[in-house]
């Protein structure tokens, strides 16, 4: 590692996912990389996102706001390289094909140049001034509520974990924040990143990212605690309302509860009696499981059976324990409510990996996500770097393909990037960029308006002498 590269990691910037990229596997190399970011990778439309409408001739566009932007890139062998900056397109896509990153993080935008931030002098000079809001959800955090896999693994059991996270996570950005240019993304093994994008979320500051990551927050417990949600009050927040009713309890009793055979044995029993406060009720629960545990039905029947026995007990008119009656709630929400890295959210100076990335242990492009089809999205099926360095050899040079990615199973995600997310949210930038350009124009020639009639009214005073009872 040189010098430079050492000093740049030392800086005070989070990287996602710091995971080491020593361990290759089959079909992943560097000649492969080199070919998909020769024809597969969208240099231009990551410009033209991470531009958002600056790029074109309008008088208001910020030239320099491209170049402002941070772009970390993860080469061969752990060898970080933060701080790098590029003024055009052709700059970004040269130095990607000529470094060949293993993994590209994006980072906010400073107030001047990274690359030359060591110029400025001054604490308060080189400062994040904008920045996506971005959430990063790991299916490793589920580990105490999914039996099918564990760690980095991930199955089509245990993914619609995802699948829910997207959905709640969307629904509320959209319906309670009035976010509209929202991008989700593979992390290419096993969890899922947002971004955030319209202008009013790129500005917001530090605390105000923090009380949105906070206005999700539920899951609040530890690996050791038996009781991981809390639902105060004596009634759900109209969020948790929402989601729990559309979202979470149907996925929780036609899924996970079955796919996952949460009540079938008694050590997984056991985790879901613990988090009754009422430990009369959870002693009654556990009797009538033991001894019907020899009962000659499915395990799917076993699960579901103790589960309705389970509801009809804490929701009887019996029980009097406070909170015992808000228990099912919070079994539900212990085991199917998103849960966020809340450091990710809070921080201005996070970075994310960029979408189209290759993942460097699985080799699948980091690809959108549609949230209104989340639940047809199979991450075993997501296109690998050796399968599109395949396509692009079997198909040949087609004539009927407009560019190298519609050859490859990868054209339909780029597609929908450009469609479904990049060409609403440019329009919408443009459209901001102007308004507000007229904004100023209008409000420059109001201020020469009355600076204009102050002076006339100045010039025919008979007391012109005193010009502050005049001036307007």
């Amino acid at each position: 590692m040189t010098k430079e590269e050492a000093e740049n990691g030392r800086d005070d910037m989070v990287i996602d996912g710091a995971e080491q990229a020593n361990a290759i596997p089959d079909g992943f190399n560097a000649n492969y990389l080199r070919i998909y970011y020769g024809k597969l990778f969208p240099h231009a439309d990551m410009f033209k996102w991470m531009s958002y409408g600056n790029d074109g001739k309008h008088p208001a566009c910020d030239k320099s706001y491209f170049g402002r932007r941070e772009f970390s890139f993860t080469l061969e062998n752990d060898i970080y390289i933060r701080f790098q900056s590029f003024n055009s397109v052709i700059e970004l896509e040269n130095s990607i094909k000529e470094k060949c990153p293993f993994k590209i993080d994006i980072g906010p935008v400073y107030s001047v140049d990274p690359a030359k931030r060591h110029a400025y002098a001054g604490d308060n000079v080189f400062t994040p001034v904008e920045r996506e809001v971005v959430f990063d959800i790991d299916i490793t955090d589920y580990d105490d509520v999914r039996y099918c896999c564990t760690g980095a693994d991930v199955c089509l059991e245990c993914w619609p974990l995802m699948t829910i996270a997207i959905k709640v996570i969307d629904a509320a950005l959209r319906d309670d924040f009035g976010f509209n240019h929202i991008l989700w993304v593979y992390s290419g093994r096993r969890g899922v990143h947002c971004w955030v994008c319209d202008g009013k979320a790129r500005r917001l500051t530090n605390e105000q990212r923090a009380a949105i990551a906070d206005y999700f927050r539920v899951y609040k417990g530890n690996e050791n605690s038996h009781k991981k949600i809390s639902l105060p009050g004596p009634v759900l927040h109209p969020f948790l309302a929402r989601s729990y009713t559309e979202v979470l309890k149907g996925f929780f009793e036609a899924k996970l509860l079955p796919n996952q055979s949460l009540l079938s044995s008694e050590d997984r029993y056991e985790k879901i009696l613990e988090m009754i406060p009422d430990a009369s009720v959870a002693s009654e629960l556990r009797g009538r499981w033991q001894d019907n545990k020899r009962a000659s039905m499915s395990k799917d029947d076993i699960n579901l059976v103790r589960w309705d026995q389970l509801k009809s007990v804490l929701q009887s008119g019996k029980q009097k324990t406070q909170g015992i009656r808000r228990c099912v709630e919070e079994i539900v929400f212990s085991f199917t409510y998103p849960r966020l890295d809340m450091e990710v959210s809070k921080h201005m100076n996070h970075l994310l990996k960029a979408p189209f990335c290759v993942h460097p242990k699985t080799g699948r492009v980091c690809v959108p996500i549609d949230p209104n089809n989340c639940d047809e999205f199979d991450p075993t099926t997501v296109p690998t770097l050796s399968q599109l360095v395949e396509e692009l050899n079997r198909e040949g040079l087609r004539q009927d393909a407009e560019n190298e990615w519609d050859r490859t199973s990868l054209g339909d995600s780029i597609k929908f990037f450009r469609t479904t997310f990049l060409q609403p949210l440019l329009k919408s930038c443009k459209e901001g960029i102007e308004s507000s350009y007229n904004a100023k124009l209008q409000q420059s020639k109001n201020t020469l308006s009355w600076t204009r009639q102050g002076f006339f009214l100045t010039a025919f005073s008979p007391l012109a002498g005193k010009h502050h009872a005049w001036l307007i």
